[in-house]
């Protein structure tokens, strides 16, 4: 059985948790800070608690795309995170209070499931599209909570 993928990094940003949880669970923000998403939108009368929907539109220079996610962690100060495309790849915010503020952490997983879809759509390319999709998260978490500190702190 294949593995999951995974990735986290952490900054500190300068607010308190409930701070940081308010703007990352904003996915309406999300094209404020992320290099590939650039906007998401709740479906009709959702909003960021436990079993909401969104979608995403994703744009790199060779493609463009759209997600669909369900919320799967919502606790206002602790955790916000969301399941893309019915568990293929979870992404994750974490909130701890430390000194001088929060510590934000992001993470990402390529769950099985998402890498199984992958072998079925792209075939013998997909080893090359995982690749990718890894190099994506490996490059976009840092500068996406850098982004995010910037946009927090209101620098």
């Amino acid at each position: 059985m294949t593995e999951s993928l995974t990735y986290a990094e952490s900054i500190v940003i300068e607010a308190k948790p409930e701070e940081v949880y308010a703007v990352v669970s904003d996915v309406t923000r999300t094209g404020e800070w992320s290099p590939i998403c650039q906007e998401c939108w709740w479906d009709e009368g959702d909003g960021p608690r436990l079993g909401a929907h969104f979608t995403g539109r994703n744009v790199l220079p060779e493609r463009e795309w759209k997600t669909r996610s369900e919320v799967t962690a919502a606790t206002p100060g602790e955790a916000f995170g969301w399941s893309v495309g019915g568990g293929k790849v979870e992404w994750t915010y974490r909130m701890e209070a430390v000194e001088g503020g929060t510590r934000l952490t992001e993470s990402w997983e390529f769950t099985p499931v998402g890498q199984a879809f992958f072998h079925e759509k792209y075939g013998t390319d997909a080893p090359a599209q995982i690749a990718a999709r890894t190099q994506n998260a490996l490059e976009g978490i840092p500068a996406t909570l850098a982004a995010i500190k910037r946009v927090v702190e209101g620098r």
